[in-house]
């Protein structure tokens, strides 16, 4: 489970995989990887409409995903690293575990 702090919610790794399920919010958070980029940027580089654009960055927000950074007139938004680091950790995880059943040959007995 992630836990964010502030006015942010407990997310687990379902919600983050939720909200990163919609294709334009994942490629949102791909390129703010790379850089802290501007709703300009953003537009430019997804194509997306203001609007759109704008709705997806507050679900991102909200869900504590990335965190807007205000410069002058323009806000930059910036991934929060331990995000994917929590996903990468339960995906890791998750991956061991399948291993470790394949290689035991853990079977549930059918009844």
């Amino acid at each position: 489970m992630l836990t964010s702090s502030g006015d942010k919610a407990t997310l687990t790794q379902g919600d983050l995989i939720r909200v990163l399920g919609e294709p334009l919010r994942l490629r949102i958070v791909m390129l703010l990887a790379q850089a802290a980029l501007c709703t300009n940027h953003l537009i430019e580089e997804t194509g997306a409409r203001q609007t759109a654009l704008s709705n997806h960055l507050r679900v991102l927000r909200e869900a504590g995903i990335v965190e807007p950074e205000p410069h002058g007139r323009f806000t930059y938004y910036r991934l929060r690293p331990e995000v994917p680091q929590a996903l990468a950790e339960f995906f890791g995880e998750l991956g061991r575990t399948a291993a470790e059943s394949l290689a035991e040959d853990r079977k549930r007995p059918c009844e």
